[in-house]
């Protein structure tokens, strides 16, 4: 909703240009880069009632003159706010191209992604080169007053198509700024309806508020709903809920968006999470460590080990064990599901095993690891997890070691008493009270053979 300001009565608004002067000024000591037209250039929107910046959606006021404006103190708080940010260069989250395309989003009055503006201008301004390691040199471009493309990089593999990167800190940002920007016609409709005024008309490309109906189907106003609450923390709400059923339920990316993610608890939930091999819920979480937990795949059944499992299994193991144990199937059976059971066994079971190579500092690990299994876990019996070491400096590819599933699901077992002895005391064949009351079925039963283990 817009609001005029009436000529002698500052209100502390400064114009747009003002603003957009302001801005970098303020985020001078930012870890990220700001843009110096955050408020003016697209896609910011200010005709939409709202201008991104950083975390924090900021409300633009029209002035008499048929100008537009914003509160100072409102941009020095979102200044304030980028500021206090931290940013690790080095942790670095995917943001495309990936093999498929998302689903549209369901909610009409939604914005777009910042994923697939970002996929959008990237493919027609692409960066120039590969820059592994560096942030590209593209032209200027901003998302929330970032300038995304100064910390854009870009990863080449033996001539495979390049990789886009993002620092983590900087999508977990924009994840909150979209779930603002997703709360926005709502808030805007229940405040027109308390005021009894018609909110403005936005510009096209931002979200459409929508007028609010009374009960009876009218288009009256009816009594104000209060806006969405703040995303609370999530506390095993969901367990033992089968991902195929809750994830039909009518309004559930509203439940979704309701929660703060279950992995890190600090930026607003937007995917479900669930295991893809005993269909079970684990968490509502965001997009940044959902993407984190996702296996590099090479193919099918291959996986890439990145530097990222040092994190998974490493400084946040205990969080990651326990958020993947919510799955009833893999914390009563106390196994992961084949992806990462192949990467952790790559990571941390064969880790003694990966030769190295002189380096000016001593000595260095030798090219990249990589796991592949043939057989699934449906075939606990026949399945073979085989890790190899690709990209020897030396020109070597060496296999390290061929594991059997059942000796990978036995040493993981021991692993997990020693690294988190709360999650394993609460898995374990043994240990039932926490499945659902009804029996089902964990693994779906497809041939019938070779099933002992489950």
């Amino acid at each position: 909703m817009t609001e005029r300001a009436k000529p002698g009565r500052a209100h502390g608004l400064i114009s747009l240009e003002a603003a957009d002067a302001l801005w970098p000024a303020l985020t001078s000591r930012a870890a990220l880069p700001t843009s110096s037209e955050a408020l003016t250039r697209p896609p910011a929107h200010p005709r939409s009632g709202y201008v991104l910046l950083g975390g924090r959606l900021v409300p633009t006021i029209e002035i008499d003159d048929g100008r537009w404006g914003v509160a100072e103190s409102e941009v020095r708080r979102a200044a304030a706010e980028l500021n206090a940010l931290r940013v690790d260069r080095r942790d670095l989250v995917r943001v495309g191209p990936f093999r498929g395309t998302s689903a549209p989003d369901r909610d009409t009055g939604t914005a777009p992604s910042w994923r697939r503006r970002v996929a959008t201008e990237l493919r027609r301004t692409p960066p120039p080169g590969p820059a592994r390691g560096r942030a590209s040199d593209g032209p200027s471009s901003h998302l929330a007053g970032v300038e995304w493309r100064r910390v854009l990089v870009e990863r080449g593999c033996d001539g495979a198509r390049p990789t886009w990167w993002l620092p983590r800190a900087l999508v977990r940002l924009l994840d909150a700024a979209e779930h603002a920007e997703t709360r926005w016609p709502r808030t805007v409709r229940v405040r027109g309806a308390a005021a009894g005024e018609r909110p403005a008309r936005p510009a096209p490309g931002g979200p459409t508020p929508r007028r609010a109906e009374g009960g009876d189907g009218t288009g009256a106003a009816g009594p104000a709903r209060p806006a969405s609450p703040t995303p609370r923390p999530y506390t095993r709400q969901w367990e033992d809920r089968r991902y195929s059923v809750l994830s039909r339920e009518p309004g559930i990316a509203l439940k979704i968006a309701g929660w703060l993610c279950g992995v890190c608890g600090e930026t607003p939930a937007t995917v479900l999470d669930h295991c893809h091999e005993h269909g079970y819920v684990r968490a509502p979480v965001c997009q940044s460590c959902n993407t984190r937990e996702r296996p590099d795949h090479l193919y099918a059944t291959d996986v890439r080990v990145a530097g990222r499992y040092t994190r998974l299994f490493g400084s946040d193991a205990e969080v990651w064990l326990r958020h993947w144990h919510r799955c009833t199937g893999c914390r009563a059976r106390t196994v992961l599901p084949l992806p990462h059971l192949a990467a952790w066994t790559a990571f941390v079971d064969c880790r003694p095993l990966r030769p190295t190579h002189r380096a000016p500092r001593g000595r260095e690990p030798c090219g990249a690891l990589r796991v592949s299994w043939t057989g699934s876990h449906y075939t606990p019996g026949s399945c073979l997890l085989t890790v190899v070491v690709d990209r020897c400096p030396s020109g070597e590819h060496r296999v390290l070691a061929r594991v059997r599933y059942r000796d990978a699901v036995e040493r993981f077992g021991a692993w997990l008493a020693q690294t988190a002895p709360a999650v394993a005391e609460a898995a374990g064949p043994e240990r039932t009270d926490d499945l659902p009351a009804r029996p089902r079925p964990v693994v779906p039963d497809t041939d019938g053979d070779g099933l002992a283990l489950f």
